[in-house]
């Protein structure tokens, strides 16, 4: 009789025991949760499966506001999360900064085969890697005060957990993602050029040797691999089948200057070492310079506003924008490596009509003391006064009273200032934006060097080609400076300041990629070694915002 009740009931226990526990798994995992929280509120690293996670503070407040239960338990949420890590690398970034391999490898598990523990770590780690994704999308993975220590900028900031919260509410986590990326169509048409780019990897890509120079009307073994190479680099389209594939000739004669001009070289038509060299690029090297672009990018606000100005650095460009329009393009002069104009932000305040220059005190040791030592007029012919002390009490003192051999860097106590006149260094207007580093934009009476290709001539500031249109644009709105009222107050010779009704934001950026109006990817050479650092920095593992205490290892079967 025993052996019968035993019999009936076992099914029956068995059941129970089955729901005690699917009821009390989910109460167990709730439970790790608390308890990884717990630890990353000490501020302890905690590995989970050896993949610390990384966004501390995000992830505790998240998991506060949801009462610490599982949030991902939806194989659509994590569907998409895992889609959307598979596409990081279209914005150059890693998928594996962000658990990308180890989630895929858990997420193949059903739930049922997992603890309650290890369901706590995944679900952990899908948090952390959608917060952590969507903070490089939203302002970038490099903190751009570590590659340029005078960087300045409104940068993009979201509450992360509150988004993450809304995501897994509505279903909307790859949409969610995708807001976080910049919205300026440059960074999208980056995006896509980079994708194209990608399709070339594995390719041959030989190195050409850089000499001799090929001319047109020359013959020569490499021009076939030239050919290929612009095919794919998308220059040469539809090419007509060569008579002489070895003969510089037919449509190679436009196709190589357009080439050499998307990438910052004079376009002469003449394959020389520099042509040649850019030819050798690699195809990653070239997706590279955009993942260096496209981390820039996301370092911006989330808007530039309506009306700005843009400066390129690398490309040696000056852009006026208003409400999505360009209303001016200019060539500018740009600090040489060794006196490298710097990456940040400001606002165009006023403008100064017939300027005086008073020298920086670096540039008076090292650049004007060896001239005026080599020759004596050198301070008459450049117009230049020179000053005892600083400010309202000090005195004008005659040239040729002072001991110029006897200066050096700890003893020079005077001022240089050069005079308004055809010959200032300023030119006869500037755009100020005071800032720490004393940059800002100006005219120039060496027109000259704006016929060059690479234009790195300066000691800091920018030089306009045209800046009184500049000006122009600027005042447009402003009755009282037209460009005949301009040109009247340049013809009196008299310093004037003129104070922008509204000031304009102006942005100083490092780009050497990116993709023009005409869809042509562009390139420039990196003359300041900028992108070198920051891709070093970028392929680093993610630090995240935990402190580098011991580290608390979950195990998890």
């Amino acid at each position: 009789m025993r052996t019968l009740i035993h019999a009936l009931l076992w099914p029956r226990l068995l059941l129970v025991a089955v729901l005690m526990t699917s009821l009390y798994r989910p109460a167990l995992a709730n439970e790790a949760i608390v308890d990884r929280i717990e630890a990353l509120n000490t501020g302890h690293t905690v590995e989970v499966l050896g993949a610390p996670l990384l966004a501390r503070q995000a992830l505790s407040q998240f998991y506060a506001s949801n009462g610490y239960q599982l949030a991902w338990t939806s194989p659509e949420h994590r569907r998409q999360m895992l889609a959307a890590l598979e596409s990081a690398s279209h914005d150059g970034l890693d998928p594996a900064d962000y658990h990308a391999d180890l989630l895929s490898g858990l997420t193949s598990r059903p739930d049922s085969e997992m603890s309650p523990e290890l369901q706590a770590d995944l679900d952990l780690l899908f948090s952390d890697a959608f917060l952590v994704f969507g903070s490089h999308l939203l302002e970038g993975k490099v903190n751009p005060q570590t590659i340029h220590a005078e960087w300045s900028a409104n940068r993009r900031q979201r509450e992360l957990d509150k988004i993450l919260t809304g995501a897994l509410a509505d279903g909307s986590i790859g949409r969610t993602l995708e807001a976080l990326r910049p919205t300026h169509p440059d960074y999208h048409r980056l995006v896509t050029a980079r994708q194209a780019l990608v399709q070339l990897l594995g390719q041959p890509w030989l190195p050409l040797a850089e000499q001799p120079t090929i001319r047109p009307g020359d013959r020569d073994d490499r021009l076939p691999e030239i050919r290929r190479r612009l095919m794919a680099l998308g220059d040469l389209t539809n090419p007509q089948p060569a008579a002489e594939p070895n003969h510089y000739a037919d449509e190679l004669a436009t196709i190589v200057p357009a080439f050499q001009a998307r990438h910052g070289l004079e376009p002469d038509g003449i394959i020389g070492r520099q042509t040649l060299a850019a030819l050798n690029r690699l195809p990653l090297e070239r997706i590279r310079q955009i993942d260096a672009t496209l981390e820039r990018w996301r370092w911006l606000p989330e808007t530039l506003g309506e009306r700005f100005v843009l400066v390129n650095i690398a490309g040696y460009e000056l852009k006026l924008m208003d409400k999505g329009q360009e209303l001016l393009r200019q060539r500018v002069i740009v600090g040489q490596p060794f006196r490298q104009t710097p990456v940040f932000s400001d606002r165009i305040r006023y403008l100064v009509v017939n300027p005086t220059w008073t020298v920086p005190r670096k540039l008076m040791i090292e650049d004007q003391l060896p001239q005026i030592l080599q020759s004596p007029d050198y301070l008459e012919r450049l117009n230049m006064k020179v000053y005892r002390g600083w400010g309202a009490d000090r005195q004008q003192v005659d040239p040729a009273t002072v001991d110029w051999p006897s200066l050096s860097r700890n003893n020079f106590p005077y001022q240089l200032v050069q005079d308004p006149g055809p010959t200032n260094a300023l030119g006869q207007i500037k755009f100020m934006f005071p800032n720490q580093y004393d940059v800002y934009l100006h005219d120039t009476p060496s027109q000259g060097l704006f016929g060059r290709a690479e234009r790195s001539f300066s000691s800091g500031c920018i030089r306009v080609e045209r800046p009184f249109l500049l000006a122009e644009k600027l005042l447009a709105e402003d009755r009282r400076y037209t460009p005949d009222r301009l040109r009247t107050l340049v013809d009196s010779k008299r310093p004037e300041t003129i104070v922008l009704n509204q000031p304009v934001p102006v942005y100083l950026q490092y780009w050497t990629a990116w993709v023009d109006d005409n869809n042509q990817l562009q390139f420039r050479n990196d003359i300041y070694n900028r992108d070198s650092r920051l891709l070093a920095r970028l392929r680093e593992t993610p630090a995240g915002d935990a402190q580098r205490l011991t580290p608390v290892s979950v195990s998890s079967q």
